[in-house]
């Protein structure tokens, strides 16, 4: 097993200008992670930027003896991130994200798949045939440059266990898979443990996160929390800290074969250096008792 973490994961730190980009390389190398996970909005830098500031994070990392486990993205497969509505743009704009994946060296790259169709909306399984053939098209030209594609259970409207599900099932792709943040079903109101359960035989990497739950019937906690799709709240935490069942989700994982990477994702309040510290002790500790 080895255990990576996200750049996101100090992107507080990064935006009160107490790192850098590069400085974060340096602490997942003396937190003792095995790699870093790359993520397209915390670069920090135009598109037309990117591939040189891939190739500066490549060095640090290489420095660093660290490599880059996995790249993600941002996309919708039927809106696209610049809202033109042109799938066959988006598809491109995704196909350039894979190029620097290959910079970054990462064998994998994640990119979400669509929020939902905006106008005369229709089903998760309805739209499923129509995003199954931009996957696949992505996955084949990832597939020539020796990087595997996945989506993540994320951003609400395609993160449901079940959906996630029909769509890896309908792609049917060997260079697509599945990643699985243990943490984010809760956004869709999703118990982590069963959805892990369901997921586990197509997950190719993962994602270990923490929330606190409160209903939406409690009194609404405020700044740092978020709703999930039927208007509970959510706030991100330490791993170990919060209402996943993380030690559980990791014993689903190891008993259906899972050895590969794990990546730390932390988005909470806490400061992000004891955060990714704490939660790296706890995750390893997890997956030694799971």
């Amino acid at each position: 097993m080895k255990f990576s973490v996200s750049l996101y994961s100090f992107y507080s730190a990064l935006r009160a200008g107490e790192l850098t980009l590069l400085d974060c390389i340096d602490k997942a190398k003396e937190m003792g992670f095995d790699a870093v996970e790359a993520v397209d909005f915390v670069m920090g830098c135009s598109p037309e930027e990117m591939p040189e500031k891939a190739q500066e994070l490549k060095a640090k990392a290489d420095q660093c003896g660290l490599p880059f486990s996995s790249f993600a993205v941002g996309a919708d497969l039927l809106n696209g991130l610049d809202g033109s509505g042109d799938p066959q743009k988006e598809i491109q704009r995704v196909k350039g994200m894979v190029d620097i994946a290959a910079i970054l060296g990462a064998p994998r790259m994640r990119h979400d798949i669509t929020t939902g169709q905006k106008n005369s909306p229709k089903s998760y399984a309805a739209l499923v045939p129509q995003l199954a053939e931009s996957v696949r098209e992505i996955a084949d030209y990832a597939q020539s440059k020796g990087i595997m594609t996945m989506t993540e259970n994320h951003g609400y409207f395609s993160q449901d266990s079940q959906r996630v599900e029909l769509l890896y099932n309908t792609v049917n792709h060997p260079n697509f898979a599945l990643l699985c943040d243990i943490g984010n079903f809760m956004c869709a109101d999703e118990n982590p443990a069963m959805a892990v359960a369901r997921v586990a035989p197509y997950v190719k990497y993962v994602h270990a996160k923490d929330f606190i739950w409160k209903s939406y019937n409690d009194a609404d906690p405020g700044e740092g929390a978020f709703p999930t799709r039927a208007g509970n709240y959510l706030r991100g935490t330490v791993i170990g800290h919060g209402n996943v069942p993380v030690k559980q989700c990791l014993h689903i994982l190891k008993k259906a074969g899972y050895d590969g990477t794990i990546a730390i994702e932390f988005e909470g309040m806490e400061p992000a250096l004891t955060a990714i510290r704490i939660g790296l002790a706890n995750l390893k500790r997890y997956w030694e008792e799971a």
